[in-house]
């Protein structure tokens, strides 16, 4: 199946979110708390890959990062 334009830049989207999700995730200090935080990730993107709606499409990639960077300052918070 061939992507329109407006999908395959929500798809790029999606991808580069899970990825800076990914790359925050190494950050955290607790292994258990590591591989809790990975599983939910990938669940919450498993769960919602059939999306096709773009208005929820992109309403879930403003709520990911917006998680996403709640998640960077409450890991810089922990280094200070």
């Amino acid at each position: 199946t061939s992507l329109s334009p407006s999908q395959f830049l929500r798809r790029q989207q999606r991808l580069q979110l899970y990825r800076k999700i990914l790359r925050a995730i190494r950050e955290v200090p607790g292994e258990a708390d590591r591989h809790y935080l990975k599983d939910w990730a990938r669940e919450e993107f498993k769960r919602n890959k059939d999306a096709t709606e773009e208005d929820a499409i992109r309403m879930m990639i403003t709520q990911g990062n917006m998680q996403l960077q709640e998640l960077q300052r409450t890991l810089k918070l922990a280094k200070s």
